[in-house]
Parts: structure tokens; C-alpha cells; sequence
């Protein structure tokens, strides 16, 4: 059997999330240990763009394309509808363990009468994955016997897959009328000067120890200007009132794995190391030498945020 990947859309479905390429990257692992074929579904409104693009990828070799109105929106009982009319054709239906993805897979395999395998962080073989548990303490290997793996991959485990290199033939499958069950009022999408934080090379975050919003705002962006970096925070920075949400990095915000990671003012709470400890440079910046956050650092300074900020900015 072939193994199905459903692709995460822009907010105008006109083309692919980033998540999309790293999934696909797992996706190709699995590909390798079986000898099986990967197709990509698109499903969204005048997708025909983001259609093209998966059909370029290298390792893709054919793009479903699920084309109407109410798949425009991406909400999750209309795709998982669509989805499920291809789904037992597959042998792995793998989707990114984002917000997108961990709402439509658990309809998927529930309706499949399969356990869900989530969050994926390796490929050992066809049937045994390896993931994350008690905060990313642990490494969990966990073997399914399901016909059918509904799998949530981790895109900051797996880089992301060649966006060029492919030839694949797009095909239009038949989609499901709308269900019904939810209905799209509106979206308001967050511009940002910045890089996305999920995709960024260089990421700047700050903790309650900036003591305020207005500090973040005056100590973090002229670094983040300086380095071209996105801006993250932690869970206690965020619970202040310090920046929006957005910004929240760890267990239960965004999971992220940068090239560089400097933290400031953090103290480095399980929940927040389970979020970024998987940067490939962590540096700290915090006054308390027992902070946890200089248990995982690759570079520490121990000092006042307010004065060692600045002085790195005036040194890059």
C-alpha cells in the first residue's frame, strides 16, 4: 500500500505550509523502509497553485487535489470527510503535528478504528515510531499492529524536503458535501515583519525575568533586529501579559528547533525546555547561576539581563 500525506494549507490555500515539506521528510523514511510510493492530498478552494507546488516535490509521486467551497476554510470535519472517501487505500496516512494536524488526524483514525500515533520524532521501521513523553524527559518506542497508521508527525525532528525536484501527475479526487457541523465566521491573520516563529534559523525569547511587556519590547527587538530573529517567549512571559500568545514557546505552545536559541530572563521550566531544548545553539542570559535553563545551554551568562542585552547589540 502507498503512503498518504495530507498537506497543511496557507490561510488562502494558495500554498503549502512549511510543515508540509518536513512531514513529507518523514514520510520519505517510511517510503524507504517499504518500497511504497507517497501521495500528497491537497484539499482547499482554487488550491491548483498548492497543488502544482507538491507536485514538484522530490519523493512525491502523485498529488489528490479535493477542490471545493467549503474545504476553503480547512475546517476539520469537512477535510477529515474528504480525506477518509482515499483512506483505506493507504497503509500510513501521516499529517504535521500542528493545530491543523492534531485536529484532523483523531477523526481520521477514530472513524478508521486505529489507534493515533502522535507527535513522532523517528522512523524506526513500518509499524515502530519513536515520540516524546513526560514533557520530552523520555523517548517513547511504540509499535502498531493497525492496518492503518494515523500518524502526527513532529516537523522540528525531521528537516524539511526538497521543495523542487519532482514531476508528479495532480489528480482530482471526489470530495464529500459540506457536513455542516461547523461553520467559518472569520480568520484575522497575524502579519508579521519577523520570520515565523516555527520556521525561524534565530530565535530571541524572553521570561518573567524582563519584569514587563515594555522591556521585552525595549531590550529583545534590537537583538532580534541584529540577528533577523523571531521573537518567543515563555509561558510565565505570556500569563503576565508581557506579549500575545503567539509567542508562547513549549509543551503547550509552539515547539521549535532553531539553529540558534537565546533565552533571556528564563529561568528554563520543564515546559518550556520541552519546547526548544532541540535548537542546535541554546544561548542564556540569567541572573540566577542554579537557573535549569543553563542545564541545556550551550553558551551561559550569568548577569543582568539590562546590561548584557544592550552590550551584545552594540557588539554585533
Amino acid at each position: 500500500m502507498t503512503i498518504l500525506v495530507i498537506a497543511e494549507l496557507s490561510g488562502e490555500g494558495a500554498s503549502l505550509k512549511q510543515a508540509t515539506l518536513n512531514t513529507l521528510t518523514a514520510a520519505a523514511l517510511l517510503a524507504t523502509l517499504t518500497d511504497n510510493q507517497i501521495h500528497v492530498l491537497i484539499a482547499g478552494y482554487e488550491a491548483e497553485a498548492a497543488a502544482a507546488a507538491a507536485a514538484k516535490i522530490a519523493g512525491v509521486s502523485k498529488v489528490l487535489l479535493g477542490d471545493a467551497p467549503h474545504l476553503e476554510a480547512g475546517l476539520a470535519e469537512n477535510i477529515e470527510a474528504t480525506a477518509l472517501t482515499i483512506a483505506r487505500e493507504y497503509s500510513h496516512i501521516l499529517v504535521p503535528a500542528t493545530a491543523y494536524g492534531k485536529n484532523i488526524a483523531p477523526r481520521i483514525a477514530a472513524r478508521l478504528d486505529v489507534a493515533q500515533i502522535s507527535d513522532i520524532v523517528a522512523v524506526v521501521s513500518a509499524d515502530t515510531f519513536e515520540r516524546p513523553i513526560y514533557a520530552g524527559n523520555a523517548i517513547a518506542t511504540v509499535q502498531s499492529i493497525d492496518p492503518i497508521k494515523v500518524i502526527t508527525v513532529r516537523t522540528t525532528a525531521f528537516a524539511a524536503t526538497a521543495a523542487e525536484g519532482g514531476c508528479a501527475p495532480v489528480e482530482h479526487v471526489a470530495v464529500v458535501v459540506d457536513s455542516g457541523l461547523s461553520h467559518f465566521d472569520s480568520r484575522e491573520i497575524t502579519k508579521l515583519e519577523r520570520p515565523e516563529l516555527t520556521a525561524a534559523h534565530i530565535i530571541v525569547s524572553g521570561g518573567r525575568g524582563l519584569g514587563s511587556g515594555e522591556n521585552y519590547t525595549r531590550v529583545l527587538e534590537p537583538l532580534a533586529d541584529q540577528l533577523g530573529a523571531a521573537l518567543g517567549a515563555s509561558r510565565a512571559a505570556v500569563d503576565a501579559g508581557f506579549v500575545p500568545n503567539d509567542y508562547q514557546v513549549g509543551q503547550t505552545g509552539k515547539i521549535v528547533a532553531p539553529h540558534l536559541y537565546v533565552a533571556v530572563g528564563i529561568s528554563g521550566a520543564i515546559q518550556h525546555l520541552a519546547g526548544m531544548k532541540d535548537s542546535k545553539v541554546i544561548v542564556a542570559i540569567n541572573k540566577d547561576p542554579e537557573a535549569p535553563i543553563f542545564g541545556i545551554a550551550d553558551y551561559g551568562l550569568i548577569g543582568d539581563l539590562f546590561e548584557a542585552v544592550p552590550a551584545f547589540v552594540d557588539a554585533l
